[in-house]
Protein backbone atom coordinates (compact mmCIF):
# COMPACT_ATOMS: atom_id res chain seq x y z
CA UNK A 1 0.00 0.00 0.00
CA UNK A 2 1.59 3.30 -0.65
CA UNK A 3 0.37 5.29 1.94
CA UNK A 4 2.80 8.26 1.15
CA UNK A 5 0.35 9.11 -1.45
CA UNK A 6 -2.10 9.40 1.25
CA UNK A 7 -3.17 13.21 1.72
CA UNK A 8 -2.88 13.53 5.81
CA UNK A 9 -4.85 16.09 7.46
CA UNK A 10 -2.08 18.94 8.63
CA UNK A 11 -3.18 19.02 11.86
CA UNK A 12 0.12 17.93 13.76
CA UNK A 13 -1.95 16.72 16.48
CA UNK A 14 1.08 14.26 17.67
CA UNK A 15 -1.71 11.21 18.24
CA UNK A 16 0.27 9.40 15.88
CA UNK A 17 3.66 10.04 17.96
CA UNK A 18 5.14 12.13 15.46
CA UNK A 19 5.72 16.01 16.41
CA UNK A 20 3.98 16.74 12.66
CA UNK A 21 2.46 15.15 10.06
CA UNK A 22 5.57 15.49 7.88
CA UNK A 23 7.67 13.84 10.44
CA UNK A 24 5.47 11.17 10.41
CA UNK A 25 4.76 10.94 6.26
CA UNK A 26 8.48 10.60 6.09
CA UNK A 27 7.76 7.26 9.27
CA UNK A 28 5.60 5.98 6.84
CA UNK A 29 7.73 4.66 4.18
CA UNK A 30 9.48 2.51 6.70
CA UNK A 31 6.43 1.37 8.36
CA UNK A 32 3.30 1.95 5.90
CA UNK A 33 0.87 0.18 8.18
CA UNK A 34 1.66 2.90 10.76
CA UNK A 35 -0.63 4.93 8.94
CA UNK A 36 -3.70 3.30 11.20
CA UNK A 37 -2.23 5.61 14.04
CA UNK A 38 -3.77 8.55 12.51
CA UNK A 39 -7.20 8.97 13.83
CA UNK A 40 -8.26 11.67 11.57
CA UNK A 41 -8.40 9.35 8.24
CA UNK A 42 -11.36 7.24 7.56
CA UNK A 43 -10.91 3.81 7.47
CA UNK A 44 -11.71 3.84 3.27
CA UNK A 45 -9.45 6.08 2.49
CA UNK A 46 -6.34 4.01 4.51
CA UNK A 47 -7.68 1.14 2.71
CA UNK A 48 -8.24 2.45 -0.84
CA UNK A 49 -5.10 4.93 -0.80
CA UNK A 50 -7.13 7.65 -1.55
CA UNK A 51 -7.08 11.39 0.07
CA UNK A 52 -8.41 12.23 3.34
CA UNK A 53 -11.91 14.20 2.50
CA UNK A 54 -10.27 17.19 4.83
CA UNK A 55 -8.26 19.92 3.84
CA UNK A 56 -4.79 20.53 4.35
CA UNK A 57 -3.34 22.90 6.60
CA UNK A 58 -0.34 23.84 7.44
CA UNK A 59 1.25 25.85 10.66
CA UNK A 60 1.52 28.99 9.36
CA UNK A 61 -1.27 29.55 7.16
CA UNK A 62 -4.10 28.17 5.26
CA UNK A 63 -4.36 28.39 1.40
CA UNK A 64 -8.15 27.47 0.23
CA UNK A 65 -10.69 28.64 1.33
CA UNK A 66 -12.17 25.71 2.65
CA UNK A 67 -9.76 26.11 6.02
CA UNK A 68 -12.50 27.20 7.79
CA UNK A 69 -13.79 23.80 8.11
CA UNK A 70 -10.79 22.57 10.46
CA UNK A 71 -9.35 25.69 11.99
CA UNK A 72 -11.66 28.76 11.08
CA UNK A 73 -9.07 30.28 8.60
CA UNK A 74 -6.05 31.48 9.33
CA UNK A 75 -3.84 34.70 8.24
CA UNK A 76 -0.45 35.04 7.38
CA UNK A 77 0.16 37.57 10.15
CA UNK A 78 -1.13 38.95 12.63
CA UNK A 79 -1.90 42.73 12.39
CA UNK A 80 -1.08 43.57 15.45
CA UNK A 81 -3.63 41.51 17.45
CA UNK A 82 -6.61 42.93 15.88
CA UNK A 83 -9.16 41.31 13.68
CA UNK A 84 -9.01 40.47 10.22
CA UNK A 85 -12.13 42.16 8.48
CA UNK A 86 -15.13 39.53 7.50
CA UNK A 87 -13.29 37.22 9.27
CA UNK A 88 -15.39 34.40 10.44
CA UNK A 89 -15.24 33.05 14.09
CA UNK A 90 -13.03 29.72 14.71
CA UNK A 91 -14.25 26.58 16.19
CA UNK A 92 -12.48 24.30 18.17
CA UNK A 93 -13.63 20.16 17.34
CA UNK A 94 -16.43 20.42 19.52
CA UNK A 95 -17.47 23.94 17.74
CA UNK A 96 -16.53 26.14 20.12
CA UNK A 97 -15.70 29.45 18.97
CA UNK A 98 -11.93 30.66 20.53
CA UNK A 99 -9.60 33.66 19.82
CA UNK A 100 -6.51 32.43 19.02
CA UNK A 101 -3.76 29.62 18.03
CA UNK A 102 -1.43 29.07 20.56
CA UNK A 103 1.67 27.54 18.98
CA UNK A 104 5.08 26.49 20.40
CA UNK A 105 8.61 27.89 20.45
CA UNK A 106 10.81 26.97 17.41
CA UNK A 107 13.30 25.81 19.69
CA UNK A 108 11.18 23.56 21.86
CA UNK A 109 10.39 20.04 21.11
CA UNK A 110 7.02 20.95 21.77
CA UNK A 111 4.39 22.58 24.27
CA UNK A 112 5.72 24.51 26.80
CA UNK A 113 3.63 23.86 30.21
CA UNK A 114 4.33 24.98 33.57
CA UNK A 115 3.37 21.90 35.91
CA UNK A 116 3.31 21.11 39.63
CA UNK A 117 2.61 17.66 40.75
CA UNK A 118 -0.79 16.71 43.21
CA UNK A 119 2.31 15.94 45.51
CA UNK A 120 5.08 18.43 45.20
CA UNK A 121 7.65 16.08 46.70
CA UNK A 122 7.41 13.71 43.87
CA UNK A 123 9.75 16.46 42.14
CA UNK A 124 12.74 14.79 44.88
CA UNK A 125 11.13 11.29 45.16
CA UNK A 126 11.80 10.95 41.47
CA UNK A 127 14.85 13.16 41.19
CA UNK A 128 13.68 14.63 38.18
CA UNK A 129 16.35 15.87 36.40
CA UNK A 130 16.48 18.60 32.87
CA UNK A 131 16.37 15.88 30.08
CA UNK A 132 14.20 13.52 31.56
CA UNK A 133 10.84 11.86 30.06
CA UNK A 134 7.62 12.29 32.18
CA UNK A 135 4.12 11.39 32.30
CA UNK A 136 1.12 12.71 33.56
CA UNK A 137 -2.29 13.70 33.69
CA UNK A 138 -3.94 17.03 34.72
CA UNK A 139 -6.58 16.73 36.83
CA UNK A 140 -9.48 18.91 37.98
CA UNK A 141 -9.70 22.69 37.74
CA UNK A 142 -6.28 23.19 36.14
CA UNK A 143 -7.50 21.47 33.03
CA UNK A 144 -9.40 18.40 33.15
CA UNK A 145 -7.72 17.15 29.58
CA UNK A 146 -8.63 13.19 29.88
CA UNK A 147 -5.12 12.58 27.76
CA UNK A 148 -2.20 11.59 29.73
CA UNK A 149 0.67 13.92 28.66
CA UNK A 150 4.15 12.93 27.48
CA UNK A 151 7.30 15.29 27.91
CA UNK A 152 10.74 16.12 28.38
CA UNK A 153 11.44 18.56 31.36
CA UNK A 154 13.34 21.56 30.40
CA UNK A 155 13.38 23.36 34.26
CA UNK A 156 13.14 21.39 37.68
CA UNK A 157 12.32 23.49 40.54
CA UNK A 158 13.62 20.63 43.76
CA UNK A 159 12.43 23.23 46.55
CA UNK A 160 9.10 23.60 45.15
CA UNK A 161 8.42 20.91 42.66
CA UNK A 162 7.32 23.29 39.82
CA UNK A 163 8.30 21.54 36.36
CA UNK A 164 8.84 23.13 33.39
CA UNK A 165 8.54 20.72 30.47
CA UNK A 166 8.09 20.64 26.45
CA UNK A 167 4.79 18.03 26.45
CA UNK A 168 6.22 15.77 23.13
CA UNK A 169 4.15 12.92 21.80
CA UNK A 170 4.43 8.54 23.22
CA UNK A 171 7.12 7.52 20.96
CA UNK A 172 10.07 9.09 23.72
CA UNK A 173 7.94 7.30 26.87
CA UNK A 174 7.58 3.88 25.00
CA UNK A 175 11.19 3.16 23.07
CA UNK A 176 13.09 4.97 25.98
CA UNK A 177 11.11 4.34 29.39
CA UNK A 178 9.95 7.35 31.75
CA UNK A 179 8.73 8.58 34.94
CA UNK A 180 5.86 9.13 35.98
CA UNK A 181 4.54 12.23 37.97
CA UNK A 182 0.68 10.75 37.94
CA UNK A 183 -2.00 13.35 38.55
CA UNK A 184 -0.44 17.52 38.07
CA UNK A 185 -1.94 21.20 38.13
CA UNK A 186 -1.10 22.51 34.62
CA UNK A 187 -0.30 25.85 36.16
CA UNK A 188 0.34 27.77 32.56
CA UNK A 189 1.20 27.49 29.39
CA UNK A 190 4.03 29.80 27.54
CA UNK A 191 4.25 30.20 23.38
CA UNK A 192 3.86 32.35 20.10
CA UNK A 193 0.93 33.53 18.85
CA UNK A 194 0.66 33.76 15.09
CA UNK A 195 -3.29 33.82 14.08
CA UNK A 196 -5.83 35.35 16.08
CA UNK A 197 -8.93 37.13 15.78
CA UNK A 198 -8.91 39.02 18.76
CA UNK A 199 -6.94 42.13 19.99
CA UNK A 200 -4.75 40.97 22.81
CA UNK A 201 -4.17 42.67 26.13
CA UNK A 202 -2.53 41.80 29.46
CA UNK A 203 -5.11 40.88 32.57
CA UNK A 204 -7.59 39.65 30.13
CA UNK A 205 -8.73 36.02 29.50
CA UNK A 206 -8.82 34.34 26.53
CA UNK A 207 -10.76 31.03 24.79
CA UNK A 208 -7.32 29.81 23.24
CA UNK A 209 -6.53 26.76 20.94
CA UNK A 210 -2.79 24.92 21.26
CA UNK A 211 -2.02 24.18 18.17
CA UNK A 212 -0.57 20.60 18.50
CA UNK A 213 -3.70 19.42 21.23
CA UNK A 214 -4.69 16.13 20.07
CA UNK A 215 -8.54 16.77 20.53
CA UNK A 216 -8.15 20.02 19.38
CA UNK A 217 -10.15 21.70 21.93
CA UNK A 218 -10.13 25.25 22.78
CA UNK A 219 -8.70 26.01 26.31
CA UNK A 220 -8.79 29.12 28.52
CA UNK A 221 -6.65 31.37 29.99
CA UNK A 222 -5.42 34.70 31.77
CA UNK A 223 -3.06 36.01 29.40
CA UNK A 224 -0.12 37.76 31.91
CA UNK A 225 2.80 38.18 29.66
CA UNK A 226 2.49 39.69 25.90
CA UNK A 227 5.31 40.96 23.95
CA UNK A 228 5.07 41.73 20.37
CA UNK A 229 7.76 41.13 17.02
CA UNK A 230 7.43 42.01 13.48
CA UNK A 231 5.13 38.53 13.34
CA UNK A 232 4.00 36.92 16.47
CA UNK A 233 3.36 37.63 19.90
CA UNK A 234 5.42 35.48 22.63
CA UNK A 235 2.91 34.74 25.14
CA UNK A 236 2.30 33.35 29.10
CA UNK A 237 -1.34 31.79 30.04
CA UNK A 238 -2.05 31.28 33.28
CA UNK A 239 -5.57 30.09 35.24
CA UNK A 240 -5.66 27.23 32.69
CA UNK A 241 -8.85 25.11 32.37
CA UNK A 242 -10.79 23.42 29.38
CA UNK A 243 -13.85 24.63 27.92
Amino acid sequence: MATTNIELPGLDCGLCGHRTCEEFRAHLVASPDSIRRCIHLSKSSVKQDAPVAKPHVTVASCSTDSCSTVCGGCSPTLSRGKPKPGQQPWHDSLGREFDFYLEHFPEDPGPREIILPHNPLITRELDVQVGDILIGRPLGMSCGCPITHCGVATQVDRRTGVIVWCVTGPLGPRANGFKDLGYYIAEGYEGLVRDTQSELKVGLRYFFQPRMCMLQWRHSGLLNYLNHTDDHYQVRLEGLWIG
